[in-house]
């Protein structure tokens, strides 16, 4: 596929929160990377919001383990409270990815140029990502390098099909969709031999609105002071 990317992303713990857990203020994780958290990923990689990245497909390497732990997060009030999180235990994924331009930011079409991003992706994709990685939870750090797509052995290889239940597709920003709204998209993965593919966020049936919000506006000024910054970044990259 034009403009793809290919890597893997590994850590020590995951937290895809299952958003019914955190109710009680506990936290428990899916059993698999939402399409929002790969997005976030592939974004810490390289993002601007001339291009909007889209996951295709994400791969298991290692069994699927929890672990709980006893969290003090600060209290709204003030001071700490306790709670009890479940995280997934040396996760490791590859991940197949691609970016299109988007076409809601017609202020940005002077910077639709494919090679120029996919070149500067992969090269950020080399040098570990331009921001900090993390799976799902700030406090899961990750790493991400380029790999080859199914090539190295998996866990589930040959496992057959494990249906996943009703879980978090990603949400919709209203940048990406059009629409003054932020909305959150549901579907039921099936994970076939430690592979899921990935539908397209248009192509989620079960979508919530969640609030009504306004896409953030570029003007002339901090355009050119976005476009500073990344030929600093280049250059630094280059050096």
């Amino acid at each position: 596929m034009r403009n793809s990317i290919e890597f893997k992303v590994t850590g020590k713990y995951a937290l895809f929160t299952d958003p019914l857990t955190k109710l009680g203020g506990e936290k428990l994780t899916y059993s698999i990377p939402t399409y929002q958290s790969l997005k976030g990923i592939t974004e810490g990689i390289y993002y601007k919001p001339t291009i909007t990245i889209y996951i295709d497909e994400v791969r298991v390497l290692n069994p699927i383990r929890m672990e709980s732990k006893g969290i003090r997060p600060m209290d709204y009030g003030g001071g700490n409270t306790l709670a009890n999180y479940t995280y997934l235990k040396d996760p490791a994924y590859e991940v197949r990815a691609h970016f299109e331009f988007n076409m809601n930011r017609p202020e940005l079409e002077h910077d639709r140029n494919e090679n120029k991003h996919h070149n500067i992706m992969k090269r950020a994709l080399q040098a570990g990502g331009r921001r900090d990685i993390f799976l799902g939870a700030r406090e899961c750090q990750a790493y991400v390098e380029p790999c080859i797509f199914g090539v190295e052995p998996g866990f589930y290889d040959n496992y057959g099909d494990i249906h996943l239940g009703n879980m978090v597709h990603g949400i919709n920003y209203p940048d990406e969709t059009g629409r003054d709204e932020m909305e959150v998209r549901l579907w039921s993965p099936v994970m076939r031999d430690g592979v899921i593919r990935f539908i397209r966020p248009e192509e989620c049936t079960q979508v919530r609105r969640i609030a009504e919000m306004k896409p953030k506006s570029f003007n002339e000024s901090n355009l050119q002071t976005a476009e500073e910054l990344l030929a600093q970044i280049e250059a630094e990259e280059n050096a």
